[in-house]
């Protein structure tokens, strides 16, 4: 048998993550053991969105987070945080690494906090390190760099006693700093040696462009100068500079500033490869070749502290391209990283900057197409040159786009396929230019974050049948980093199904061309009660069991009404039909509610009574009920008059509705709870019980970090914190599990409740039919951010009316059961068969779904387990 290879990942960043991400999807685990050692204390997050950080009062981190739960799903790759590595022995093959003591416990653990590593294969993944000028009084309190969350959390707590700040540096980071200080409400200023900003993705023209924008949103900015010293005694009083290109002794001015952040650019972190004595390139950086080994063939590089052919690229998609190159050499593949597409589009300050391709037109025969719009603060420029063809096309090489980057998703595809422009290339960025991606050739990088092609993109729509931009993201990561491709990839799904003469239908079914939302809309506007109605106007035929479910779920969720009323009770499908779920043996299962997993010893007894006297399989599930099983249709009633009369109610199991809201035990028992769980899930359950939406709703409170409910998992999550709580949506398990993502933090009782009412009735008014909200907020134009407009900012203005709608959800809600039992009519459903005697016929014999499992094997049941 082959020993199993031990991989060693120095460094836990957004590429040292990719690489370990790679190693597990591409089968590399199957043969290597994989240990990545994280400098910081907490899992890789998102650096290229840093700045929105500032937008969440607390767990902002968690929002960034690339590793939500801190380890791999494959136990062969091992995480271990907090531990810096100081010494690589290259003839030992092992690394030194100072850790933690509770981080430790590896192969040749030292006592303490020291322990050695062993190594088949070292992936230095170390990074960059921000750049800090030798500038006088760099070393004064309010001085800060900006590049880790620690970083911006000593920013933020410096900006408490602050009035204003100065970013020295106007590069890419030096404009997220500056947002960052405008978020903290200071009165801010960015500095920048040359004479205008952006210098290596923009020319003069683009840079005064943003520099008006910038300005308008009252950020000051000094181009062309140069920084003094930082005046103060201890602390920074303010930041002296002068006009590049004067001598010393020039006249100076002074910038009030108590903040000051350092972002001049990074410097690769290669020290722990110079002492290795690994071959680094003259200005910085591990030398590495194509496949990116370093001068040790056991040892790789990847990422900014990598140097390919001498150049380090400071851009995550180079990174995770040598990620990618790395695992496919251990994989004995073909891969080479031979340069990277150092194309970028941001939104700096609120203004769309765009810089790709060739954009200063170094090429020989280069040739400039401008447009500017100084009113309207937009400036484009196309780079482009005779093409090869010698026919009089020309190709396009570059550009530059500020104020309106929408054409990006287009144009730089265009550099990299090399396609014919048309006869009149300059209708790509003149207002009335409608560009598409059509005749792309498929070699075309369509994403260059994740290195995906035209060609990726339709074989994953013809062959994996993704027909939407979020099957496309889950199955090529096209889109899933920066989004700036998210518009073409949309474009090219659509121009692919209209090749093939698909339309792509947002109709429910064939009997309405109208969507869920829009028939939900409808039936708001028209006040409709009965289907037949609804599909005399708005439709054709006589329904189905795609849009007769779907309406009925409409007309529950805006009038209160009981499934079983003669109007909705064919609608329904055979689990609302008769209140329970059918399962495979043909017999029902019966779900009481539990909010939030509360239950008196009463209660408890009488379930178990129940289950006894009916004969029911009885089993507790993860979401904190008991389940029965094996009810016969006509018992169901006899079932539900028992559990209504204790004071039991349905608990949805059968309905696209609130099915649970998970708690842990809180405050009320827990030594680390903050606040009282139980008491809030019980709150969220009772209120949203039987709130009938696009599909089924689960919910979890969870008492502190330690986050025991799994509140993450769940449609809507809340955490406690020490000011009160953390609100997070669009988490679900299934065949596509989803991690919830942060809301809003750190919010009062009442303000959660009533950013629960509008995001829940949000989602009920536009998701689609069966979507649950982690694909339904995938899916929405702006995702996250558009949910957090309408729910936490009221961009539409909605937020009254649909808290109302909650409300009058929450006024008209009555058990169903109940009802149901106090209804003759109703209760005739529940007979098997039409002339069904009352009491069963002996000869037929009912089994239960548990007498059909295979016994376990008894080798197999552990030593002192109950037989």
């Amino acid at each position: 048998m082959t020993k199993r290879q031990r991989i060693v990942v120095v460094g836990h960043g957004m590429v040292g993550h990719r690489f370990a991400q790679a190693a597990v999807e591409r089968g590399l685990t199957e043969t290597h053991d994989v240990l990545v050692l994280g400098e910081e204390p907490r899992a890789a997050y998102d650096r290229v969105g840093l700045t929105s950080w500032f937008g969440h009062e607390t767990g902002g981190d968690e929002a960034l987070s690339l590793l939500p739960g801190g380890e791999y799903d494959d136990p062969r790759v091992r995480l271990v945080l907090d531990s810096v590595v100081t010494e690589v022995d290259r003839e030992a093959r092992t690394v030194t690494v100072v850790s933690p003591p509770e981080a430790v416990g590896d192969l040749l653990a030292h006592p303490g906090a020291v322990s050695i590593h062993e190594y088949d294969v070292l992936v230095l993944a170390t990074g960059a390190a921000p750049f800090v000028p030798p500038v006088e009084g760099r070393g004064k309190d309010g001085c800060f760099v900006y590049r880790t969350i620690e970083d911006l959390e000593a920013i933020k707590a410096a900006s408490l006693t602050a009035t204003s700040g100065v970013v020295i540096g106007g590069g890419l980071l030096g404009l997220e700093a500056a947002n960052a200080l405008v978020q903290l409400g200071l009165s801010t200023n960015v500095v920048e040696m040359a004479p205008r900003l952006m210098p290596v993705q923009l020319d003069a023209a683009a840079g005064t462009t943003l520099v008006r924008h910038i300005e308008r949103l009252g950020v000051k900015v000094h181009t062309g100068v140069l920084t003094e010293a930082i005046e103060g005694d201890d602390a920074v009083s303010g930041l002296r500079v002068r006009q590049a290109g004067t001598e010393e002794g020039a006249p100076t001015t002074t910038i009030d500033a108590q903040v000051v952040v350092f972002s001049a650019g990074i410097r690769p972190r290669d020290a722990l490869a110079r002492e290795a004595g690994l071959d680094t390139a003259p200005r910085g950086g591990v030398l590495v070749d194509e496949q990116c080994r370093t001068s040790d063939r056991s040892i790789f590089a990847i990422g900014e502290c990598a140097a390919p052919g001498g150049t380090m690229y400071g851009l995550v998609a180079p990174g995770y391209a040598m990620a990618e190159v790395v695992v496919d050499a251990l994989l004995d593949g073909p891969g080479t990283f031979t340069g990277a597409d150092m194309s970028t589009k941001l939104k700096l300050l609120g203004v769309d900057v765009a810089s790709f391709g060739d954009a200063f037109a170094t090429t020989d025969g280069a040739l400039e197409l401008t447009y500017a719009d100084a009113v309207s603060g937009v400036y484009k420029k196309l780079v482009i040159a005779e093409s090869d063809a010698g026919d009089g096309s020309f190709r396009l090489l570059g550009g530059i786009l500020v104020g309106d980057a929408s054409a990006y998703g287009i144009l730089r595809p265009m550099v990299s396929s090399g396609l014919a422009l048309p006869d009149n290339p300059e209708q790509l960025i003149l207002p009335a230019g409608t560009g598409a991606p059509l005749g792309m050739p498929d070699e075309a990088q369509v994403c260059s974050c994740n290195d995906v092609t035209k060609a990726d993109i339709l074989h994953a729509v013809t062959e994996e049948g993704c027909e939407d931009v979020a099957a496309v993201k889950a199955c090529t990561r096209a889109g899933s980093t920066c989004g700036s491709c998210v518009p073409t990839v949309k474009n090219l799904i659509e121009e692919h199904f209209a090749s093939i003469g698909k339309v792509v239908d947002k109709g429910l079914c064939e009997h309405f061309r109208l969507s869920r939302q829009e028939l939900f809309d409808v039936v708001a506007v028209h006040g409709y009660r009965r289907f037949d109605d609804i599909v005399e106007a708005h439709g054709t035929g006589r329904g189905c069991d795609i849009c007769k479910p779907a309406i009925a779920s409409i007309l529950a969720s805006q009038t209160s009404t009981h499934i079983l009323e003669p109007t909705t009770v064919a609608l329904q499908d055979t689990n609302d039909a008769y209140l329970a779920n059918i399962q495979r043996n043909g017999t029902y299962s019966v779900v009481p509610r539990i909010p939030g997993g509360e239950i008196t010893p009463e209660k408890l007894i009488v379930i178990g009574e129940v289950a006894r006297d009916f004969d029911l399989y009885t089993k507790i599930t993860g979401g904190q009920r008991i389940d029965l099983f094996g009810a016969r249709m006509e018992q169901l009633p006899a079932i539900w008059r028992r559990l209504v009369d204790a004071g039991f109610e349905s608990g949805h199991a059968y309905g696209k509705s609130l099915r649970t809201v998970k708690s842990c035990v809180g405050s009320t028992w827990c030594r680390y709870g903050v606040q009282d769980s139980v008491g809030l899930a019980i709150a969220l359950e009772l209120r949203y019980r039987g709130l009938r939406s696009p599909h089924k709703l689960k919910g979890g409170v969870s008492g502190c970090a330690r986050e025991c409910a799994e509140a993450r998992g769940k449609d809507f999550g809340v955490i406690a914190t020490e000011k009160g709580w953390n609100l997070y949506v669009g988490g679900n398990g299934g065949a596509n599990p989803a991690h919830a993502r942060l809301l809003a933090g750190d919010l009062s009782t009442e303000t959660l409740v009533s950013y629960l009412d509008r995001f829940l009735m949000y989602y009920v008014r536009t998701a689609d039919r069966l979507q649950r909200t982690s694909t339904w907020i995938e899916q929405l134009e702006g995702g996250l951010d558009r949910v957090r407009e309408v729910v936490v900012d009221d961009a539409l203005g909605l937020g009254a009316e649909l808290e109302s709608e909650m409300a009058r959800h929450v006024g008209g809600y009555a058990d169903e059961w109940r009802e149901t039992l106090e209804d003759p009519e109703k209760l005739a459903r529940f007979v098997s068969f039409v002339n069904a005697p009352d009491t069963p016929d002996p000869s037929i014999a009912f089994t239960t779904e548990r007498d059909q499992i295979q016994p376990i094997a008894p080798a197999l049941i552990p030593v002192g387990a109950p037989s």
